[in-house]
């Protein structure tokens, strides 16, 4: 049975082993998306019933999520083909979703994974072509990563004069995909250009490009902040960084190492990510992750776990954090399963920046699971409203601890 701490986020599958949660925090991410049409709740309790009594088979779970995908990819080619527009390109979106979702619990990549997450990106390219909402734009960056593949959406409100832009990336599993499904519209709404990006161990860099993940992150962010400089809609002095669960050590670090950035946000706090894989390894893996465990050896393009953790020690924010001078938010769940909210605590108070804020989510409000994969909408409302006020010149938000 469910303990009480269970009870207070949705849990479509709520078992007492770590597949239970595994599946469970996908399953909400999913569901979540669909504030910004990523999925529906009919869809998706379709394929959890199909998935009800197969809890941590993965190769069930990549089967229902790629049908479900494939289900609405036809959708939407058939209302393409009827002049549809604008249904297809709702349909081609909750279909990338899926087949994303599917592929995420694959681990080594297959062939036929391979496949599905090609068809998740030519999905997304018909929606954005389709979809007469938002003006997307395929753009990729040049780095000394390598190439980060990426998707520009501009502000909504058009102006004359550049405005405000934020570099927006996943964490260990998050793609560009999904991330624009996890909040990039509201910053549009805000008058806030969106650049989503597939940094190094993520989405295409990783799987077509072969880019790895590497603790020097910057190279990363500093890459995408060039390229939102040298656009004329864009203020250089207002582009911001934020981004994801293993994110807020990405964000952070780049906004550490590179003072352009006008402003900062660590959507899940992580401190010591060596720490914190040191113990999911020590414990077998019986602990709440949103992976399976070898996922982490696949980004670092490493052999085995001993190797993993040797890479690891270098993804630490002790020593790097005290250099932040940018605005500095940090965003965490009080009962975050998988990385403690003492980990938030002790990367605000090391923040070398003069204005930072830590806002923490309780269950009693929702949002309290790890970055509020229980109540999405509340989390990326709060981030966008953070930096409108501190690119765009709203007014301040409230509900935040200042130190």
């Amino acid at each position: 049975m469910p303990t009480d701490s269970d009870l207070t986020w949705f849990r479509y599958f709520p078992g007492q082993t770590p597949d239970d949660y595994r599946w469970s925090s996908a399953f909400a991410l999913a569901l979540g998306t669909s504030h910004w049409g990523g999925s529906t709740m009919s869809e998706l309790h379709h394929i959890g019933q199909a998935l009800s009594d197969r809890v941590g088979e993965d190769d069930a779970w990549f089967d229902e999520w790629a049908r479900a995908g494939g289900q609405l990819q036809d959708l939407g080619d058939e209302a393409a083909a009827a002049g549809n527009q604008i249904t297809a390109g709702d349909l081609y979106l909750r279909a990338c979703v899926y087949y994303q979702m599917a592929e995420r619990f694959v681990v080594p990549k297959t062939a036929a994974s391979a496949a599905v997450f090609d068809a998740s990106l030519n999905c997304f390219e018909h929606f954005a072509e389709l979809n007469l909402q938002c003006d997307l734009t395929r753009v990729d960056i040049s780095s000394d990563a390598g190439v980060l593949p990426a998707w520009y959406l501009p502000a909504t409100s058009r102006s004359t004069s550049p405005g405000p832009a934020v570099v927006f990336s996943g964490g260990l599993d998050i793609t560009k995909e999904i991330q624009f499904c996890m909040g990039a519209r509201e910053l549009a709404r805000r008058g806030i250009a969106c650049l989503v990006v597939d940094g190094p161990g993520t989405g295409e860099a990783l799987r077509h490009e072969g880019i790895t993940l590497r603790h020097d992150y910057e190279i990363a962010g500093s890459a995408a902040y060039d390229y939102l400089a040298s656009r004329t809609d864009t203020d250089p002095n207002r582009i911001g960084i934020m981004a994801v669960s293993l994110g807020g050590y990405y964000a952070t670090r780049c906004a550490a190492k590179d003072p352009r950035f006008a402003a900062c946000v660590a959507w899940g706090a992580i401190w010591d990510y060596h720490a914190t894989w040191e113990k999911r390894i020590n414990q077998a893996y019986q602990t709440s992750l949103s992976v399976p465990g070898d996922h982490i050896c696949w980004v670092l393009g490493v052999e085995d776990t001993d190797k993993a953790l040797e890479v690891l020690r270098d993804f630490t924010l002790e020593g790097v954090v005290d250099d932040l001078r940018c605005p500095f938010l940090v965003v965490h769940g009080t009962e975050d399963a998988q990385v403690p909210l003492e980990d938030a605590h002790r990367l605000f108070e090391h923040a070398g920046s003069e204005s930072k804020f830590l806002r923490e989510f309780g269950p009693a409000e929702g949002g309290a699971q790890h970055v509020q994969i229980d109540y999405l909408p509340a989390a990326t409302s709060y981030i966008a409203d953070w930096l409108s006020a501190h690119l765009a010149g709203s007014p301040a938000v409230n509900g935040a601890k200042d130190k």
